[in-house]
């Protein structure tokens, strides 16, 4: 085999590997990255597979290398260590791009490797665990790739037209001798037994260039200029778009101002603005236009005053003379002579109008609707001048006036070549007036006074290629201004889209002159005279189309624009050739076409072969009640033709059966150690269980010394069922608390120590007949075959004592209790306790005794407060009455002689 380089892509760095592929250097490339293999061809991707398949590499195959190396286990099949350099490790996942490039068979033997090398790996862990990460993904990204025809089969496409709306990657063979799934992956067709050719129907997306000429000064400053594609929804399509500013560019200049009472004295400023702007200018080209517009308001209340003087003369309040109101006026054509332009201009008057804002939307829009008027050429750059000191009316302000007719976007001016719709059409809308801007590719450029400067730089923003710069309150550099704003426009180079894209997705790279690239953008800045800029245009629809479709790319305020024809290729070209009443199809009942019949009126079926009559859903259902093919399939003349599922395969009579529809474990389909039939698991040799997932062999579960489970638990599925308490381990040989042999006699040896008579004594033997074991006094015995035994006893007294073991008994020797905790003094707790309480007691009483002390205390000192406060004093008893009453005669009358009180002694 001949010796071939290949070339391995980690991360952005690319290292070269070379090899002279024999059999074992083509197994070393496998070693590396199975997507290398492709290198080799298809015979040594086979082969590539294959070594894979075989579950191991043997020494020799390895790359040479010297350096450190990671050491995995095999799986417990092959029960080999294998020795990997890490970084090889690195190399197996990174090459996807030429995993992409492989060929059907080379993906498919990679595929197989990478399912190999992740078993072979494990879990990605420890120092392997990123390069196992990224085999992973490669892996998943391989399994992807094989199966890319499965969204085209999935939907089951009836026809050729229906298969390609599926994806970009969607195929149909037109074959009739064809019987399996039509519509998938052009490589799975082929696989398939699909011809090449006209058989295999796969519009791919193109691109023609249709005009092309040379950049340059008498040419274009776009190239190309024309191209027609033809793109599949989906699907992706660049192409390069250079641009080049060229120079001694013709430009024509409209002059559009304001020409409201505020801007008196700018009128003034400019009587000869021409002759020095057209000196400026010819510096920068010698094709320049000048011309000349104006505007006011519209005629119409709330605007201006409707009184007689006011229409004559809007300026007769304050003793001046000027021109009545009006909307938009052209004034001068496009022209070269500044003479002219400078003489117009030293003619014209000012108006007046009540509001601030003006009509000059109104003004732009007539200015760029009506080239025939202005004189736009068509090789020029197109620059419109808007000059004001007020903001704009725009959008519905003319309904103040009671106009509610939208602004129509034509032009219309009258025999004076004055704007003849003012009073009639409301104000353009923003959108409007971008709309026919753009259209009429005209470069806005307002002049206006920093008071309105903010409403028109947000103007700017929504207008393409518009600039704003600040005017002086007398228009004093204007001229700067103007020439300031077109070195701006000429040097910055933007594309425009003009036309219908919907359903159309563009995005553009730019690479400017200084060759710097800006994903994203369409514009470069700082760009001279001379030179060139590219532009990366993508274009992506996200369906078919109804027909051909144009739209222009154009550089901002240029007249050249690249022409794009755009068609869907979302029809079949099989569909041209029709067969009707093709003998194919049941003796002529349907047309065939790309390789299925089109049945005729009350004919159906993959030939046409079932009609109507034949037609009975009954026969596809397995019972009363039930879905037709069980809802997985359609019936065709009385048989269920299942549909074809990306999970497995659907069968049986009433398509009632599938092969994935049965239990998982751990992920995998009934276990891995099954076959799923039907939804139910059929297990493979020597497993069972609904998951098949349980084991019958019983050789995992013998332990070291050959039993099963240790003894201490049952054999179930393969693995040990550990029932004795306590017991672990793999094989149950783990038991912690299932105790010594000290610990089993321990009941034996406490009963004997426990009881002092003879009679008590013999109920021990009950208790050591069990635990086969019996105490003896003697003091000979073999100590060599002793075990000296020492526990704690439930009192916590230490026991210890010899322990001989034989064949089916156990006897206890030299048996002793001793360090047993003394019991308590009972004298001393109760006289401490009684003590306590006696003492508690007399405290008590102290301190009782001390609270009513200070109580009375208390009382006593209230008390005599109390007496020492009181004052005495004389008066007469309220219980005492005297002995004497005396009464008076109402009836006495005195005339003369005085008589005396008569009084009445009680006592």
């Amino acid at each position: 085999m001949t010796g071939v380089k290949t070339h391995l892509r980690v991360q952005d760095h690319f290292l070269t590997h070379t090899h002279t592929h024999t059999h074992t250097h083509t197994r070393a490339a496998c070693w590396l990255c199975s997507s290398c293999c492709h290198h080799s061809g298809r015979a040594a991707a086979t082969r590539c597979a294959g070594h894979w398949a075989e579950g191991a590499v043997s020494h020799s195959t390895k790359p040479p290398y010297t350096g450190p190396t990671v050491t995995r286990r095999a799986p417990a099949d092959s029960r080999r260590t294998r020795t990997v350099p890490f970084w090889a490790s690195l190399f197996w996942a990174t090459p996807l791009s030429v995993f992409f490039l492989a060929g059907t068979d080379e993906r498919a033997a990679a595929r197989t490797a990478c399912q190999r090398r992740r078993r072979f790996l494990g879990p990605p862990r420890g120092p392997m665990g990123i390069p196992a990460l990224l085999l992973l993904l490669c892996c998943s990204a391989a399994d992807r790739l094989a199966s890319a025809g499965t969204s085209c089969s999935a939907a089951g496409a009836a026809t050729c037209d229906q298969c390609l709306l599926r994806g970009p990657q969607c195929a149909w063979c037109a074959q009739e001798n064809f019987t399996s799934e039509r519509c998938d992956a052009p490589h799975v067709l082929r696989e398939k037994g699909c011809a090449a050719g006209d058989a295999l129907q796969f519009p791919a997306s193109s691109l023609e260039v249709r005009r092309n000429r040379a950049l340059g000064r008498n040419s274009s400053q776009i190239s190309p200029q024309g191209l027609a594609v033809r793109l599949r929804p989906g699907s992706k399509m660049s192409f390069q778009v250079q641009v080049r500013q060229t120079e001694d560019y013709p430009v024509d200049m409209y002059y559009l101002m304001d020409l409201s009472a505020s801007m008196v004295d700018d009128l003034k400023m400019i009587k000869g603005l021409g002759s020095t702007l057209s000196r400026e200018m010819s510096k920068l080209t010698s094709k320049f236009r000048l011309g000349f517009g104006s505007f006011v308001e519209k005629a119409l209340l709330p605007y201006i005053k409707i009184t007689p003087e006011d229409l004559k003369n809007p300026c007769w309040g304050v003793d001046a003379t000027c021109l009545p109101a009006f909307g938009y006026r052209h004034v001068l054509s496009l022209t070269n002579s500044t003479h002219q332009f400078n003489d117009i201009i030293s003619r014209q008057q000012v108006s007046g109008n009540i509001d601030i804002p003006e009509c000059g939307f109104d003004a732009i829009m007539q200015a760029a609707v009506c080239g025939d008027k202005i004189g736009w050429r068509n090789d020029s750059m197109r620059l419109l001048v808007f000059v004001s000191d007020s903001d704009s009316h725009f959008g519905m302000d003319s309904r103040l006036a009671g106009i509610v007719v939208p602004n129509d976007g034509r032009c219309h001016l009258d025999g004076r070549n004055e704007y003849a719709m003012s009073s009639l059409l409301e104000y353009p809308t923003l959108g409007q007036l971008t709309e026919k801007l753009v259209e009429n590719n005209i470069l806005l450029i307002f002049a206006v006074t920093d008071s309105v400067r903010h409403n028109y730089e947000n103007y700017a923003k929504l207008i393409p290629g518009a600039t704003v710069g600040v005017l002086a309150s007398d228009s004093r550099n204007v001229l700067e201004l103007i020439m300031t704003a077109y070195k701006e426009l000429r040097s910055e180079v933007e594309l425009e889209i003009v036309g219908d894209t919907e359903d159309l997705q563009i995005s553009f790279t730019a690479t400017c002159q200084d060759g710097s690239v800006h994903p994203g953008l369409k514009r470069c800045s700082h760009v001279k005279a001379g030179d060139t800029v590219s532009f990366n245009v993508t274009l992506e629809l996200d369906k078919c189309l109804p027909g051909s479709r144009r739209f222009h790319l154009r550089p901002v305020g240029v007249q050249d624009a690249l022409e794009v024809a755009l068609e869907s290729a979302c029809e079949c070209d099989c569909r041209r050739s029709p067969e009707p009443n093709s003998t194919h199809c049941s003796e002529g009942q349907g047309t065939m076409e790309c390789g299925i019949c089109i049945c005729n009126t009350g004919f159906m079926g993959p030939r046409c072969e079932c009609t109507e009559e034949k037609f009975q859903t009954s026969n596809c259902r397995a019972a009363d009640g039930t879905e037709t093919c069980s809802g997985q399939g359609e019936c065709f003349c009385g048989q269920c033709i299942c549909h074809p599922s990306s999970f497995g395969r659907v069968y049986g009579a009433f398509c009632e059966c599938d092969d994935f529809s049965c239990l998982r474990f751990k992920g995998e389909l009934c276990g891995g150690h099954g076959v799923c039939d039907c939804g139910e698991c059929v297990c493979h040799r020597a497993w069972t269980g609904d998951y098949c997932n349980c084991s019958t062999s019983t050789d995992e579960c013998v332990s070291g010394d050959g039993t099963l489970c240790s003894g201490r638990g049952q054999c179930v599925c393969g693995k040990c069922v550990c029932s004795m308490p306590g017991a672990s381990g793999d094989t149950c040989e783990k038991c912690p608390t299932c105790g010594d042999t000290c610990s089993l006699v321990r009941s034996c040896a406490e009963c004997h120590l426990q009881q002092e008579d003879s009679s008590q004594k013999d109920s021990c033997s009950h208790v050591c007949t069990a635990v086969h074991t019996a105490v003896s006094n003697a003091t000979d015995f073999d100590e060599g075959l002793s075990v000296a035994c020492t526990l704690q006893t439930g009192n916590e007294c230490l026991l210890s004592f010899s322990l001989v073991e034989r064949d089916h008994s156990n006897t206890i020797y030299n048996l002793k209790q001793y360090d047993c905790p003394e019991p308590p003094d009972i004298i001393m707790i109760v006289l401490g306790v009684s003590l306590s309480i006696l003492t508690i007691g007399i405290i008590l009483l102290v301190v009782w005794k001390l609270l009513v002390s200070v109580h009375d205390r208390k009382e006593v000192a209230k008390f005599e407060a109390e007496r020492a406060k009181a004052k005495w004093q004389s008066g007469t008893n309220p219980l005492f009455r005297s002995s004497t009453s005396t009464f008076r005669n109402v009836t006495y009358k005195n005339t003369g002689s005085q008589k005396g009180n008569i009084s009445l002694n009680g006592y």
